[in-house]
């Protein structure tokens, strides 16, 4: 298997889970009250609010034990762990028992298949967001895409200007 990044492994959870269908939201770490850096934020079109979190090595998936806030919240409804294949047998001895653990697996035909190893369980002390909330995430989705844009039509008018 090829080494994959974190961002590697975003595109596909967001993918697989569909940006289309639901609001999928990068590095969530501010506006909406959490304690901590979601990895990846999807919300459902009726408001439930899901925890992605990503880890490529050993090490990392370790010290997420020793996070004070164990990715807790009322907002949340269910928490997965997205790894690469080659972390699936430690992955499911370090998460925490409530967390499903998503594996990213070598797929000869697609290059790479998202599989979800084990099922998440839900929270039922979670709450729906409310509109506001869900207003606020899509306002700071928008303003990465803007600063993302900045970044890349920098680069492409340094590129042109290099050639």
């Amino acid at each position: 298997m090829t080494k994959l990044h974190a961002g590697d492994i975003e595109i596909l959870v967001a993918r697989h889970f569909g940006y289309r269908r639901n609001l999928i939201v990068p590095n969530v770490s501010w506006g909406l009250g959490f304690r901590h850096e979601l990895d990846i934020l999807i919300v459902s079109p009726v408001g439930w609010a899901m925890e992605i979190e990503i880890k490529v090595s050993l090490s990392d998936l370790k010290a997420d034990r020793h996070k004070r806030h164990l990715h807790g919240s009322p907002k949340l409804r269910q928490l997965y762990f997205a790894v690469p294949e080659t972390l699936e047998g430690q992955a499911i001895e370090l998460i925490p028992e409530r967390a499903g653990l998503i594996v990213i697996r070598d797929d000869p035909k697609y290059r790479y298949r998202v599989d979800i190893a084990k099922a998440a369980g839900i929270n039922s002390m979670a709450r729906k967001l409310t509109p506001a909330e869900i207003t606020k995430l899509g306002h700071l989705a928008a303003m990465r895409i803007w600063s993302l844009k900045e970044v890349i039509y920098r680069l492409q008018r340094e590129r042109k200007e290099q050639a």
